[in-house]
């Protein structure tokens, strides 16, 4: 049980409105890790979508005093807490946490590399841009998952599996946008499924700002649907680039919070 102050602090990622996206409690460990039972304690607290644990690189490795907050990019050990467990993977969490540690002044850099179990996410501070960069995850075609309270009668086109190295997750595509918002979601269903979560994705109407619009489920992970998942876009987004011969594309996520991602 740490005996000193923790720094941290609250951040709603992928919105420019309070109280919308999805929240992420950032919380800047001095030199060492906490306790994972400590740490899960925190997030349980916090209650929030994700809880964000940093660690310096160097402060815990063994090569303490190699400061690198001036460097083209600063390191940083992170680790992903729901309130129930720990998460392999977390956009919205990283993006967070690289918005509070290049806002508050804690670096002087506008790149930062996080050092996370799954390997290594990289943050840049882009001057004028929205633009949300994703790793490209593979999918697989499968059978339809048993969901049929939770679809509620919605017209499928397809049914995904993405291959992932971090956790995978089912994704079925719907006929619409429509169809997508009046998903509901039955826990029971849907915590049987394999993999991560569930999302139901469809594409967006003709006139809309937005190319396609998603839901996400993992109540596996204490989380019965994700305001705003940035990782199951690294599936979504070669899908949908694909599937509407784009590059560049705008997605919404349309849980209750709502938000934005620029891909």
């Amino acid at each position: 049980m740490p005996k000193r102050t923790i720094t941290y602090a609250v951040v709603d990622a992928f919105t420019d409105q309070p109280f919308k996206g999805n929240t992420a409690a950032i919380c800047l460990l001095e030199d060492i890790w906490e306790d994972e039972q400590w740490m899960q304690s925190v997030a349980t607290e916090f209650n929030t979508s994700i809880t964000v644990f940093l660690v310096r690189a160097g402060a815990d490795d063994g090569s303490a005093g190699k400061s690198d907050a001036d460097a083209v990019n600063s390191r940083f050990h992170i680790r992903w807490f729901t309130p129930v467990r720990e998460s392999e993977l977390c956009g919205h969490g990283t993006l967070a946490a690289a918005h509070y540690l290049i806002s508050s002044g804690h670096l002087k850099c506008d790149a930062i590399d996080f050092l996370a179990k799954s390997g290594v996410l990289t943050a840049k501070k882009i001057v004028d841009s929205k633009q949300f960069s994703t790793s490209i995850e593979k999918c697989t075609y499968l059978e339809m998952p048993s969901v049929p309270e939770t679809l509620n009668g919605a017209s499928i086109n397809n049914v995904l599996k993405t291959i992932s190295d971090s956790a995978a997750d089912l994704i079925v595509e719907l006929n619409s946008s429509e169809e997508v918002v009046n998903v509901h979601p039955n826990i029971a269903e849907l915590v049987q499924c394999a993999g991560r979560g569930v999302a139901v994705t469809g594409t967006a109407p003709a006139g809309c700002s937005y190319d396609f619009f998603t839901r996400f489920f993992c109540p596996k992970y204490g989380l019965n649907e994700d305001p705003v998942c940035a990782s199951v876009h690294c599936a979504l987004a070669p899908y949908w680039g694909k599937k509407l011969g784009k590059q560049l594309m705008t997605a919404f996520m349309a849980s209750s919070r709502s938000g934005i991602l620029y891909l």
